[in-house]
């Protein structure tokens, strides 16, 4: 997937944009794809990563979540001989694709295509009026589901925490009181109750209803938790000197990824939950520096890269962790069934 413009507040509602994939250079600079290489590409979108590693001699296995890519992409796989498998599903189940030899890479580039945002009837844009939708898969509760049935506290513990929304109380007691003169079923039924409830300031850069669509779309397609079971996947299934190159764009996706490979580095740590573990030998070394940033040049061709945050690792020898959710410190945020949706 091609991702949105992050920050600390994505904006998923934006407008058209060609897609372009982002630090591409430096993506491929980082996997060290060539010849005789088996590459992972977690997000296919529209194969801007996918194309440029096979050009570079290398063998790609590709995921998708979202059929319409899945379809778009058979050209790409016949025009490669077998050198492309592309497969629908989700990136978290990367380790059920891999070769029984293991990868020598896996690329991931976390956050909604620019195809997704463009096409009205997926739901994922308030710029676009759709429906309230924001399914990657198309299958399983919408985002409509989760704002006409969801609890006011959960709303609120949605928009805060997957949104950053400092506002998130007002909108969710606004909807909930919307809701019960007539369901929500459009993006810009949403969007414009959210424009009365917290109108735009002069000064503000972002549509008001920007971070709350963020929200939910993250909330909705479990963003953060396929992150982080991805992450342990490809701990599990990159060979000793594989490499692990993850882009994201916003700060929620970027602590995770952080905080994954500060913990497989090899050093002591613990979270606020968890008591201080002793050093321990690393899975992961670091490729480069900590963290590459797109370029003033590349974010003003591609204004979807300004905060774009490339992090990368080397897979050492030693034996992979036991996955843990909770070396990540996220919220207890109800899960779709307990909202009861």
């Amino acid at each position: 997937m091609a991702a949105n413009p992050g920050g600390g507040s994505s904006d998923a509602g934006g407008g058209p944009v060609r897609h372009i994939p982002v630090l591409l250079g430096e993506v491929l600079a980082a996997l060290e794809a060539g010849p005789g290489k088996v590459i992972l590409d977690g997000t296919f979108g529209a194969g801007g990563y996918t194309a440029a590693i096979l050009e570079a001699g290398a063998d790609v296995i590709a995921l998708d979540r979202d059929p319409t890519a899945i379809a778009a992409g058979q050209a790409l796989v016949a025009a490669h001989g077998g050198r492309l498998k592309l497969h629908h599903t989700q990136f978290s189940h990367l380790a059920d694709y891999a070769p029984q030899g293991g990868l020598d890479g896996v690329v991931l580039d976390i956050g909604v295509s620019s195809m997704q945002i463009d096409e009205a009837e997926r739901g994922f844009s308030f710029q676009r009026n759709g429906p309230l939708d924001m399914r990657m898969s198309g299958a399983g509760v919408s985002a409509a589901d989760v704002v006409n049935r969801a609890k006011v506290g959960d709303l609120i513990r949605i928009f805060g925490f997957l949104g950053e929304e400092k506002q998130a109380g007002r909108i969710a007691r606004a909807i909930e009181k919307q809701r019960l003169k007539e369901p929500f079923r459009t993006t810009r039924d949403l969007a414009g109750l959210i424009e009365i409830v917290t109108p735009r300031k002069a000064k503000d850069k972002i549509h008001p209803a920007t971070r709350v669509f963020q929200a939910l779309r993250v909330f909705v397609n479990d963003e953060l938790g396929e992150l982080a079971q991805a992450l342990f996947a490809a701990e599990q299934v990159l060979k000793p000197g594989g490499r692990l190159v993850v882009v994201t764009f916003h700060s929620l996706e970027d602590r995770i990824v952080k905080k994954f490979f500060s913990e497989r580095s090899g050093k002591a740590s613990g979270s606020r939950h968890l008591p201080m573990v002793h050093e321990r030998a690393a899975t992961f070394e670091p490729i480069g520096k900590p963290m590459v940033a797109a370029s003033e040049a590349e974010a003003e061709i591609n204004p979807r890269a300004r905060s774009a945050k490339l992090r990368a690792g080397l897979r050492t020898a030693a034996p992979a962790e036991r996955p843990d959710m909770a070396i990540f410190d996220l919220p207890d945020l109800a899960s779709l069934e307990k909202l009861g949706v």
